[in-house]
Parts: C-alpha cells; structure tokens; sequence
C-alpha cells in the first residue's frame, strides 16, 4: 500500500495537532507544509521532513501531496477547499467547514465533480470512548433513548482578554460556528439529521466599544425521534464538554474532553443494597478510566492526550477508507453539509438584533498617527492605545488583521500590516512616527525559534526605529528575567539579570536577551531606547487564569507557585499604561524601569479577595517548588535520552523558585524618575483589579 502524501495548509497551533496525529497514522506521510508565514512553514517543515511553501497554489503544482489538511481561518475555507479539489487533491477542512451550510454545499459539489474526498475535521467523532458509546447505544444496551444532552462548557478567554481581531469574534454568529460542529456532529452521527426548534443566547460580554458577544447559547432539537439539548457555554465556568443519553435501561455520559465512559445502570438489588451497589458500580468505573488514562499517559510520555487521541481516530478512520475506497461516513462532506444546515437553522431561530455587529468602523477622517505599537490588540496594547489617544495622540496598531479592538476610535486609530521579519516593510510603517511601544512577544518551544522570532524581531524594530529617525522606542521585557528565588534579596534596577540562563525558562531567558541587544544598539549606535519591567498586571480586559500566579486547572481550582505567603508584584493595566506614556518625553534614554504597583497583595490575598468581592470560592493549593522542580528533572531526562529530543532546557531549582516571585520589589526609580504613581489605595486597587474586571466573564 502506497502512503497517501499529506499536506498541511495552515502552520498555527492547530497544524501541530494535525502534524502528530497524521505521524501516528499508518498509510500517510506529511509532505509539505503550505502558509503565508514562511517562517511558520518552515518551521512546522522542518521538523516533519517536509517542504515548505509560501502559498497554495505553489503546493499544488509542486505535485509533493494526494490529500490536504486545511487549517487556515475559517472564512478561507471554501476558496482553498475547492482549489485543491479542482487540482485533483483529497481535502480534509477542519471544523466550521465553512461560513454556512451553501458554502459547504459548494465544497461538496467540488468534490463530486473531482471524484475526491471532503472530508469535515469533526475530530472528537474519532474518541474510542465516543465509539464505544455509539456502539453500545446501537446495541441497545441503554435502552430506548428519550432525550440526549451535549454540552460544550468551557471558558473562552478571548472575549474577555482578546486578542479581539480573531475570526470567532468578528461577528456574534461566529461563535457558534466555531463550536456548535463538535456538538451537532455528535447527534448527526448518533441519530440521523438534526431539526431545531428553539434557540436562544444570554450572559453578553462586551468587547471593546460596547460590541456584546454572546457567552451563553442553547438549542433545542429533535433527531431521530430523540430530544436533544445543546448548550454552549463560554464563561468562566468548571470544564463540561460531555455528551449525556437517557436511555430507559441506563444513563451514558462521555466527558469526550478527558476521553472517559460512565455509565449508571439499574439494579435488581433490594432496597438496602441497591444504592450502596449503584455507587460502588460507578466507583469502580471512575477508578478503571482514571488507571487507564493515567497508563496511556505514562506509557506515551504524556504524548497521547483524549484531544490528540481524537485526532488519531479521526485521522485513521479517514485515510483507512480512502485506501479502501471506502469514505467513512462520520467525516464524508454529506455529513458536513447536514451539520452546517443544523447550525444555519439554529442562526435563523435567533432574534436578528443578537447576530448584529453592535460597533462597525466608521470614519469621517484618517488618523495621522505620531506613536505606533506593536502588540496594540493585547492586554496592555489596548490600554495603552486608548491612553494615548486620551493624550491627544493618533496610534497606528501594528497588528496581523486588518481590524484591531478600536471600533469606537476610528478616527484616532489605525490597523497597519507588516511582517516583523520585514525590516523595509516596519522602516515605511514607521515613517511619520515619534515614538515606538515595542510589546510583542513570542512564546517559542526552542531556544533557535526563540533567538528569530523574538531576538531577532526585537532587534530588527530597533533599527528600523534607526532607519525611520524614531525619536524613541519604549521596549517591554519583563520581571521574570531576574532570579526571584531570595526573599531576601531586593530587586532594583541596578539587580543584574542572571550570567547564565540557559537554565531559565525560554520567555525569562528571550527577553532579557533581547534587553541585551537593544541596549548594546544604543551603546554602539545612539538607539533611543527606554525598558519598562511590567510586573503580573491585573485589570479589566485581563484573564482570571493568570499564570504568573500559579497553574491553572480550570476556572475553578489553582496551584499557586510556592506557598502563596510572600507579596506579589501586581501593578494594574492602567498603572502601566500611564507609566509606559510617561516615558515618552523623560529624559531617560537607555534606561530600564521596574513597573511595580505598591505591596499590597500575596496569592493567597488575592484568591481571599475574589472570594469576598465576587463570591467565588476558588480552590488554592500550595505548589512544591521542589516536587515541580523534581517532576521537570524527570521529564527532561525521558526527553533527553528516551525520546531523543533536542534542544531541551535544563531545569533549574531557581526558575521554579522564581515563579513565586519570593524577592521583593523597590519600585522608587519610576516613582522619582517618570513622577509615576501606582495606585497605592488597597480598597481601590482591589476594586480596579478584581470588582471591575469581570474575571468570571457575567
């Protein structure tokens, strides 16, 4: 049997789950790899012995691939889907096939006409507890089935924190789309076509210039005779994406999240031992799952996750049915088409007035920008963007999309594109501009992608700063770049980072080099270039799973990094904002600032004050810097020897250490330098942080 030639349009997050499934798929190679990005490409390339491209069509007449993998933005879909179609290629789309159900009918239509496959990426159809569920349920081991519930319960932390220019929140119905096929592939699959009767959307966040998104959607339906409840739910909520049958003999639930198969059944015991039979029944099922899972992923390495073993059962369903001729009807376009007409029902069910874009850009002039930020659509970019606009100042956003969370500023913001690999295309973007925030980053996996896509970025703003006779660039590295580990030791300005730190983690130790290189620009070169430190930066528009305080599992359970005793260095998004401005005019070229609010706060203070202004209790665990040191050792030596991978980071008990943040901050260089005042009202500072922010999204 000829391995059927793979290739991955698309080299973001998604690609590398796709990439690892397909690698564990037998009768497939990975061939190339397609993106705009080169360097995504190229990276995602490398490590697969592909080629890469730069563009579709480029691909295809390469002639390298038999089928593809389509994993762009949705609303690209239909037009890349039906371009390989044409060019003679089996196209695997992943999930919302398209931007509606006419679309995905094109698509089909394409296929038929090629005498190649759609298939639709409805991955979690592929989880060997949902198969087992299916086939049970056909057996008639539950009974009769009355009704069937499917939930997708889980936070969505960009409607709250952004970045607000992705394609799931350009347009309300689009988070349906982006969820809902997970939800509906399940009940097309178990009972046959899907009808909605009732839809209906609650519990809106607000993005920026008061545009709501709903976090909330239910809809009811009828499939096969069986009533089926969707619910989709977006707020900070504990994870519940499971799929509920009611049957007469039993009730089945598939946690297709954790890939775990409960069922409760009946009993004939008498009345005494009935219920202690019952629970002991399901006592044991939750301890054989939980074994089992554990051994998969002790046996894997922690490789073989429920969301990648779903992507395997897709995958080799999928390529199984190709080599036999035979389409697995799960995943065939027919299926997609019905699936994606369930959802465009449900849309029409809606009020119209909660599928409206509450916030379109309107113009009456051009902004003409004199400060620009590179990172404007995050965090501190928005709050930065917005207070410089209060001061008077147009700000060109530097930013991947055309659009940027500034609806309500259209007049004083604009959203530029260019490639921070570019330095002709950031020199012209920069031209008109007085002054520069430089917050970007890059979250990379090894130490070379981290020297180029966020040394290399980093330096390469600086010159173009040079080139277009920017009077000042305002860089963003961060606290983490010290050794935080002494309590006894204050950090100031003056406190070095670390001589070595090829032990440190990859973002501590990519931002102080970049540090390194700026200033070694502006020793040798003149570049007027001022360091801000952010502390962990609280806020509205932040997330309430910050890691910078501890690990998270789920919205409602946390394991703060030490003993949570020690006062951390929050500051709040405004307070940073302001410091950031203050540094335009001072004369403090080639000098860095710790931006740290006033003491106030511990981890434990924190979680204690959600409690009392929100009425959360969330669950705190102390974290064992030594056990967390211990557990990385431990994988680093499996990576390095048993599984070969190169490029490891050594662990180091001072990282770990670090994370808690145990030294204290001096924070009267800003203070006496820039005249910043953080907020130094605890009652305040709490509200700001905490009350307002709507950490839990409602």
């Amino acid at each position: 049997m000829t391995d059927i030639r793979i290739g991955l349009i698309g080299a973001g997050y998604i690609a590398t789950w796709h990439a690892d499934a397909l690698r564990a798929t037998s009768g497939v190679t990975v061939t190339a790899v397609a993106d705009p990005n080169e360097s995504a490409a190229q990276g995602l390339a490398g490590g697969l012995g592909a080629r890469a491209f730069s563009s579709v069509g480029d691909m295809l007449r390469a002639g390298v691939c038999d089928a593809v993998h389509i994993l762009t933005p949705p609303h690209l879909h239909e037009g890349i889907a039906i371009e390989c179609l044409e060019a003679g290629v089996h196209v695997l789309v992943e999930k919302p096939v398209a931007e509606s159900a006419d679309a995905t009918r094109r698509i089909q239509a394409a296929a038929e006409t090629s005498g190649k496959c759609f298939h639709a990426g409805h991955n979690f159809l592929g989880l060997p507890s949902y198969e087992a569920m299916k086939n049970a349920m056909r057996a008639g081991d539950y009974g009769r089935i009355s009704g069937c519930e499917i939930t997708w319960a889980l936070p969505l932390a960009p409607l709250r924190s952004g970045p607000f220019n992705l394609w799931l929140l350009r347009e309300p119905k689009n988070l349906l789309l982006e969820l809902g096929p997970h939800l509906v592939a399940f009940a097309q699959d178990l009972f046959g076509d899907v009808t909605m009767t009732h839809a209906e959307v609650s519990k809106p966040a607000l993005l920026p210039g008061d545009d709501p998104r709903p976090q909330y959607i239910r809809l009811f339906a009828r499939a096969g005779g069986v009533e089926v409840t969707f619910t989709v739910s977006m707020v900070e909520t504990i994870d519940d994406r499971s799929v509920t049958l009611r049957g007469s003999s039993a009730r089945a639930r598939l946690d297709f999240a954790q890939d775990v198969l409960i069922v409760e059944r009946e009993n004939p015991s008498d009345l005494i031992v009935n219920p202690l039979r019952r629970q002991l029944d399901l006592s044991r099922q939750h301890l054989w799952q939980g074994v089992k899972n554990a051994a998969i992923q002790l046996k894997s390495l922690n490789t073989q996750n429920p969301y990648g073993r779903s992507f395997r059962g897709m995958d080799a369903a999928i390529y199984d049915g190709i080599h036999k001729g035979q389409p697995d009807a799960r995943f065939a376009g027919p299926s997609a088409v019905k699936v994606m007409q369930a959802l465009d029902d449900a849309l029409a069910l809606l009020p119209p007035e909660s599928l409206e874009v509450k916030a379109p850009v309107i113009r009456s002039h051009d902004p003409k920008p004199t400060a620009m930020v590179i990172g404007g659509t995050g965090f501190i970019g928005r709050a930065l963007t917005r207070r410089l606009v209060a001061e008077g100042r147009d700000v060109r956003v530097l930013s991947r999309g055309r659009t940027g969370p500034f609806p309500d500023l259209p007049d004083n913001v604009e959203t530029y594109q260019a490639s921070l690999h570019d330095l002709d295309g950031l020199t012209e973007a920069m031209k008109g501009i007085d002054v520069v925030f430089n917050l970007a980053k890059a979250l990379e996996t090894t130490w070379a992608d981290a020297l180029k896509n966020d040394v290399g970025v980093a330096t390469r703003i600086g010159m173009a700063c040079e080139k277009a006779g920017v009077k000042r660039l305002v860089y963003t590295g961060t606290i983490a770049s010290y050794d935080m580990s002494d309590p006894a030791r204050t950090i100031t300005e003056e406190t070095g980072f670390p001589d070595d730190m090829t032990d440190r983690n990859l973002y501590a130790r990519s931002k102080a080099e970049c540090e390194r290189q700026l200033m070694k620009l502006h020793k040798e070169r003149g570049l007027p270039v001022v360091i801000a430190r952010p502390g962990i930066v609280v806020g509205e528009g932040g997330p309430l799973q910050h890691w910078g305080i501890g690990r998270w599992h789920g919205a409602g359970a946390v394991r703060i990094w030490g003993h949570g005793r020690n006062i951390l260095p929050f500051v709040l998004n405004d307070d940073i904002a302001d410091g950031l401005v203050r540094m335009i005019d001072a004369p403090v070229e080639g000098q860095s600032f710790n931006l740290i609010g006033e003491p106030m706060l511990s981890a434990r203070d924190y979680f204690d004050a959600i409690h009392e202004q929100l009425g959360a209790r969330i669950r705190v665990a102390p974290g064992n810097l030594y056990a967390f040191y211990a557990s990385d050792a431990v994988k680093y030596g499996l990576k390095k020897y048993a599984l070969r991978k190169p490029g490891l980071i050594r662990p180091s008990l001072a990282d770990w250490k670090s994370r808690a943040h145990f030294s204290p901050f001096d924070n009267r260089k800003p203070k006496e330098l820039l005249e910043w005042r953080p907020e130094p009202d605890r009652a305040r500072f709490v509200e700001q942080a905490i009350t307002r922010a709507n950490l839990f999204g409602w």
